[in-house]
Order: C-alpha cells, then sequence, then structure tokens
C-alpha cells in the first residue's frame, strides 16, 4: 500500500532544520504484515530526544530511515498466527520487540532482548527485513516501529492493547517518555515513600519521572534544569523545590534542602555534565540513576573511592527496566485515576508539515513533547 512518512536520508544537514528539511514527506510503499505482524494506522506519535539524536548523527543510524518511535494506533489487519489481538484494537507498541526466548528475556529484563537490540541496531524487523521500500530501494525501520508515516507494520508481541477512551496523543506518549521516567523512578530505583529524589533534566522523561516521585509518596521532590519554565512546570506537577541547575551553588542546595543529599537522583538529560549533577547531590549510601542517552563516544569521571568508601549505587535504566505488557496499563490506569497527570506534558500536536520546525524546537529544548497527529 501507498503511505506518507516522514523519510531521514541524511544526518548531517546544519541547522535549523526548518530550512535544511532532513526530514522529507514522501510517498513510500508499505508491505502487508508477515505471519506474526500486525499492520498499524498510527494515529499519534511523539517527538523525542532519540528522534532528534538521529537526525544531527549523535547516534547514527543506517539510511533511508523513517524515524518515530514513541506512537499509538489502531491495528487494521492481521498477519497469519496472530491471535492475540483484534481488528479495531486500540495499541501502544514498545520500541523493543522483545522475543520472549533470550536470556534477558527469560530473567524478566525484556527491556534488555538481546535478538531485539540486534535489530534495533540494523534498523530492520526481526527477521532481517522491512516492509518499507520506495522505488525498489527499502527504507529503515527506526526502533522497529517507524513511527512518522501513516501506517506501520509490526511484531504483535511489540505491541501492547489499551482502553479505547484513552486519546491517542496522551496514549502516544507511554511508548517511550513515559515508561522511561516512570520506570526509571519505580523500577529501576525502587523508590520508597518518605524518601528523598532529585530529577535532573526535565524533558518529557524527567518530568514523567517527577510525576513517578510525587506518586510513590517521595517525601522530597527536587527537579533540576537550566529552563525557567520547565522548573516552574515541575513545581506545578508536584516537586517541592525546583533549581536552576545553572546556578553556583546548585549542588549546595540540593545538600542543604536535604540535610546531605537525596536518596535518589534520576538523571534524564543525557549529558555527562548532568550525570556529574546527579552523582554530586546524591546522598551516602544512595542510588544514582542515568536513563539519558548521550553519544556513544560521552564520557564520565567518578571518584573510585566515593563509590566504595559511600556505598554508593549507579544504576542504568533503559526503557525504565519496563515490562512493557505489565508496565504501560499500570501507568495507564494511574493517568486515568489522576495519579500520574501526563497530559500536563503535551505542548502542542502538530501536522507531517511542522515535522522539521518542531525538531528545532525541540532542540532548543523549548518545549516538553510534541506529538505528531499523521
Amino acid at each position: 500500500m501507498k503511505i506518507k512518512a516522514a523519510v531521514l536520508r541524511r544526518s548531517d544537514l546544519p541547522r535549523p532544520y526548518a530550512q535544511s528539511q532532513p526530514l522529507s514527506i514522501e510517498e513510500v510503499d508499505l508491505d502487508p504484515p508477515k505471519p506474526g505482524e500486525v499492520l498499524v494506522q498510527v494515529k499519534a506519535v511523539g517527538l523525542c530526544h532519540s528522534d532528534l539524536v538521529a537526525i544531527n548523527g549523535e547516534r547514527g543510524k543506517p539510511m533511508p530511515i523513517v524515524i518515530g518511535h514513541e506512537a499509538a494506533g489502531i491495528v487494521v489487519e492481521l498477519g497469519e498466527g496472530v491471535h492475540t489481538l483484534q481488528v479495531g484494537d486500540h495499541v501502544v507498541p514498545s520500541f523493543v520487540a522483545s522475543c520472549g526466548h533470550c536470556e534477558m528475556c527469560h530473567v524478566g529484563r525484556p527491556a534488555l532482548c538481546e535478538p531485539a537490540t540486534a535489530s534495533n541496531a540494523a534498523a530492520l524487523l526481526r527477521d532481517g527485513t522491512t516492509r518499507l521500500h520506495k522505488d525498489g530501494a527499502r527504507l529503515h525501520h527506526h526502533s522497529g516501529i517507524a513511527g512518522f508515516a501513516e501506517f506501520t507494520v509490526l511484531p504483535a508481541e511489540a505491541l501492547v492493547k489499551i482502553d479505547k477512551d484513552i486519546a491517542f496523543e496522551h496514549a502516544a506518549l507511554f511508548g517511550c517518555g513515559v515508561v522511561t521516567g516512570v520506570g526509571a523512578v519505580v523500577n529501576t530505583s525502587g523508590v520508597k515513600a518518605g524518601e528523598s529524589v532529585a530529577v535532573v533534566g526535565l524533558g518529557g522523561v524527567g518530568l514523567s519521572a517527577v510525576l513517578a516521585a510525587v506518586a510513590s509518596g517521595a517525601g522530597m521532590v527536587i527537579a533540576l534544569d537550566l529552563s525557567e519554565e520547565k522548573l516552574q512546570l515541575a513545581k506545578e506537577l508536584g516537586a517541592h523545590h525546583a533549581i536552576n541547575a545553572s546556578a553556583p551553588d546548585c549542588i549546595t542546595q540540593v545538600l542543604e534542602h536535604t540535610s546531605g543529599g537525596v536518596n535518589v537522583a534520576v538523571e534524564t538529560a543525557g549529558s555527562p555534565r548532568a550525570l556529574q549533577t546527579a552523582y554530586d547531590v546524591t546522598r551516602r549510601g544512595g542510588t544514582t540513576v542515568t536513563a539519558g542517552m548521550p553519544g556513544p563516544d560521552a564520557q564520565i569521571t567518578l571518584s573510585h573511592l566515593s563509590i566504595a568508601a559511600q556505598e554508593r549505587t549507579l544504576k542504568g535504566s533503559y526503557m525504565g527496566s519496563c515490562i512493557p505488557k505489565r508496565d504501560i496499563p499500570r501507568y495507564l490506569a494511574m493517568f486515568k485515576q489522576g495519579q500520574l497527570p501526563i497530559d500536563k506534558l503535551l505542548s502542542r500536536t502538530i501536522g507531517f508539515d511542522e515535522l522539521n520546525e518542531a525538531m528545532d524546537r525541540l532542540d532548543d529544548a523549548v518545549t516538553v513533547r510534541e506529538v505528531l497527529l499523521p
């Protein structure tokens, strides 16, 4: 079938993207689903930093590629052998289509699925092919989803069925930003009621982490960012203190508020400086979680002595250490009950013609989450 999609063909075009137009809106061919796969009409897809780093080349992707991975849509066709879904179901895809058979899947860590990780790195589906092509040349699938398109084909295992009364522009955020931020707090760090939490970086992931810390009953939630607007939003979402990370006494302020540092610090900005800040505001015996995703060359230097002598813990968090079929419905239920007001993170909705301009806004960190409605 013929569909409209946003295709990235090179990652060296300069800003402003509104002028250089790295994403070209094209008519492309989409093959029907193979056995075990599902055709989904994409109804909404969030703009995430992981899309931006594909455009600017910070994390290179095979080209040409249809990017976009934080999506929600409707099942419109089932491939042979799919019995877990029905046409008309509303779904949120997981950007790690876990196989269910590898060691990581067996021990309950599907976000680290080895075959899915290899497929995502190659920007192919699990069988090593793609369903997208144009003029005889294949187009790659970003994170196995290729969400900046009118339709997409995914493995049935990657899809989580959701309630039909949830707006697509809200549901899409649960495909990446929410599971990453909420999961970093709930799953990776295991924040307990009464503990103190700092969140460094207030994009969609970081503000989701703030909401999760509040919902978990944290005794104190401290938000750190460079943007005064995002700091104000964090306070509106329940943060007890909001501190500009550029302030010379930023770390001192956190230590004073918490009598020596927070129990848990979560870094979501994807920069070594942000991770250093998160580590520096963590108390003795505390846990620093990094959920940010920088380029592969980013390096950090931490005190070996402080890790050992202060019994410090540094943990990575990918996809919020989530089990999507368990956690996405759980977090959506919290949203419907008012415990996770994720709708407050939605900056605006856009069309295909605004995608490149929206990527400029994302790079400037002046929005939280914009959502494409194909």
